[in-house]
């Protein structure tokens, strides 16, 4: 399954989208989560750890426990405004439960829970870390991370 980003989004990330596109109406339960009840995984869709994440849950998820979507296309906007945040805010993964939102390093040690084993151990092992630490050091990660991983010139990714 591919998906593709609006043409809107291109190598120029710091452009501001078009008026068009800034519009975003507020998602509901009911437009993600009536026939599929999967947790949505908000992912930066032109970086490329960020799609090395992907990779990696994809891999170690073997039940499909999980959807994807980049936070640049419609959905990933919509979804983002569901869980209180900008819906031009591509600065954390973030995964969209029915009815709760995870951002940072939550969301990485709850997506880990929904892997296979051994992660949602590890899981619990990091959950001993508090909070305001791990999110210290996963923003450190997340400013730099076109810097030290850089991003994709192209306007899909490949799942």
């Amino acid at each position: 399954m591919a998906l593709f980003f609006p043409t809107q989004v291109s190598a120029r990330l710091g452009a501001a989208p078009p008026a068009q596109v800034r519009k975003c109406v507020k998602a509901t339960n009911a437009e993600f989560f009536n026939g599929d009840k999967r947790p949505i995984m908000l992912f930066d869709g032109v970086c490329n750890l960020c799609n090395g994440g992907v990779r990696f849950v994809r891999d170690n998820d073997r039940n499909r426990r999980i959807r994807y979507e980049p936070l640049q296309s419609e959905s990933g906007r919509k979804l983002l405004q569901r869980s209180g945040r900008s819906p031009d805010d591509i600065s954390s993964v973030v995964l969209v439960e029915k009815d709760r939102s995870y951002i940072k390093s939550e969301a990485v040690l709850k997506i880990m829970e929904y892997l296979d084993l051994p992660f949602p151990q590890l899981a619990l092992l990091l959950n001993i870390i508090p909070l305001f630490i791990r999110d210290f050091a996963y923003d450190n990660v997340a400013n730099n991370r076109y810097v030290i991983f850089g991003r994709t010139e192209t306007n899909s990714c490949e799942i």
